[in-house]
């Protein structure tokens, strides 16, 4: 599985970004796509995720019911609406896979999208 992501940006605070993430190489049926994010000095952390073949999404506390996780079939693609964005928002975002059974490791990383929030 090939991860590319993109999106990435500048933005002030209160604003909004939708990264992007294009996934080849596998059918998706049997996995979860999410993203991470990493700011600096700080630990990756789980942002959201989503199983590509269910529609069914998690979210962590910081990010809930500000952003949204979401995934075109037809595109390969998984996308993070992030809405009312705030400073601490400001990381690098990855984005992730793996297979639904077995080890809840991802697998499979794509390169990373850089946001900045300006206050």
């Amino acid at each position: 599985v090939q991860l590319q992501a993109s999106g990435g940006g500048v933005v002030q605070a209160g604003g909004s970004l939708r990264p992007s993430c294009a996934v080849s190489g596998r059918t998706l049926s049997y996995y979860i796509m999410a993203w991470f994010r990493q700011a600096p000095g700080k630990e990756r952390e789980f942002v959201a995720g989503i199983r590509w073949s269910a529609n069914i999404a998690k979210y962590s506390e910081s990010v809930e019911g500000r952003f949204t996780i979401s995934r075109d079939k037809p595109k390969n693609t998984v996308y993070l609406q992030m809405n009312n964005l705030k400073p601490e928002d400001a990381a690098v975002y990855y984005c992730a896979a793996r297979m639904m059974a077995g080890s809840e490791e991802y697998a499979y990383w794509g390169q990373g999208t850089l946001v900045t929030v300006s206050s």
